[in-house]
């Protein structure tokens, strides 16, 4: 990110903010709600698919690590709280999704930065009329449970933009309160296979930029952590509606911005 201009920085600090607050508030979206817009600023998914990776490491292991804590200390009082983290289904999920999983990263590092810049854009399109219409991905029975999870497992492994499939899976066999620590724990474990994988190949994880984009996620993080509580007993659909017609414009200027520059 050496060329970038001063207000292309800004725009990624604002846009590692807004990822942050998605991530705590919500538990899903830091990469998809995200990633389009960084892309916009400069197409380098493959330095910022580690930057995101390094922030869901960090942040979804120490909030998952203090609620653990917590329940851990009212063990010890005597009281009989409840896991926040599912470890039965998530060990079940996991199953399912690792092969997709390291398949879609094997597709991430040989595929060209404007290929998987337009690949991006076209899973987020589609995630955004989902949104506008309300019309979420949801699974009914045992067949869709296993096609998304494998399908969102391999989404993930290119670009770490499978939330909405997973979610429409956890979403029907994981308890709302648990929701967001089970999810945690499932980003932490995929995104340690993803960046083994980066290391492996010797791709740059953009260590110097987490000086500065680190806190930046850090203050979204942290207003997530705040509006958590709220954001769950909230009706979400106008904000994901709205949200959803920024998400599909964007990627349908990304698709065409990319269009372009191949055809060039």
């Amino acid at each position: 990110m050496q060329d970038l201009q001063t207000y292309q920085y800004v725009l990624i600090g604002l846009i590692f903010i807004w990822s942050g607050f998605v991530r705590s508030g919500l538990g899903f979206g830091g990469a998809v709600l995200s990633l389009p817009f960084l892309l916009l600023v400069e197409k380098l998914p493959q330095v910022y698919l580690p930057l995101i990776s390094v922030h869901l490491l960090f942040f979804s292991s120490i909030t998952v690590a203090r609620n653990q804590w917590k329940t851990h200390r009212q063990t010890v009082a005597g009281e009989s709280p409840e896991s926040t983290v599912d470890w039965a289904y998530l060990k079940y999920a996991l199953s399912v999704m690792i092969i997709p999983k390291v398949i879609g990263i094997f597709g991430l590092i040989t595929l060209p930065a404007t290929m998987m810049s337009s690949i991006i854009f076209g899973i987020v399109a589609v995630y955004a009329v989902s949104y506008i219409l309300n019309k979420p991905f949801r699974s009914n029975s045992k067949t869709l449970d296993i096609l998304f999870l494998m399908l969102g497992g391999y989404i993930s492994g290119t670009s770490l933009i499978g939330a909405p499939l997973i979610i429409a899976v956890f979403a029907t066999h994981v308890a709302k309160e648990q929701m967001r620590d089970t999810l945690f724990t499932l980003w932490f474990v995929l995104v340690s296979i993803k960046m083994a994988a980066f290391i492996y190949v010797g791709i740059d994880l953009q260590l110097i930029h987490h000086l500065w984009l680190l806190p930046c996620a850090g203050i979204g993080h942290f207003i997530g952590l705040r509006a958590h509580k709220h954001l769950l007993s909230a009706d979400s659909k106008h904000f994901f509606r709205v949200l959803g017609s920024i998400l599909l414009v964007i990627s349908i200027m990304g698709i065409y911005e990319a269009l372009g520059t191949s055809i060039q």
